[in-house]
């Protein structure tokens, strides 16, 4: 039996076959992070419920938490208005999003001309990534 893929056709991706995927707290509306999917892992998310991006660094998949165990559980996909942006609705396993080890990647804010880091490091960066 083949699986439907009309939807992930309704996407725009860019001409790299990416989409910029936004990560929001379900229950807060905190905005976590930023990253990429492509097809496959725009299909990953949806079929297991977990997010899944694509690294434009390392040229791969990945599994959002494999290596720090902070795994993203999906409640909701949504796309916007122009088909462009994916929107998950996530419950952030662990409390930390970001690789610095803090709840959100929007960590810094802009105040007197420069930015400034005013969010808390919950966790060490080299205690959550061994390699």
């Amino acid at each position: 039996m083949t699986q439907n893929t009309d939807w992930l056709d309704q996407v725009n991706w860019n001409a790299d076959g990416l989409v910029p995927a936004i990560a929001q707290d379900a229950n807060s509306g905190k905005i976590l992070m930023v990253a990429w999917m492509n097809k496959e892992a725009l299909a990953l998310t949806a079929k297991l419920g977990t997010a899944h991006y694509y690294s434009r660094s390392r040229k791969k998949l990945w599994h959002k938490g494999e290596e720090s165990g902070h795994f993203q559980d999906v409640k909701e996909l949504r796309l916007d208005c122009d088909a462009d942006v994916i929107l998950l609705q996530i419950t952030q396993q662990g409390g930390i999003a970001c690789h610095t080890g803090r709840e959100s990647c929007f960590y810094s804010v802009y105040s007197n001309g420069q930015w400034e880091a005013v969010d808390p490091i919950l966790k060490n960066p080299d205690q959550i990534y061994k390699s």
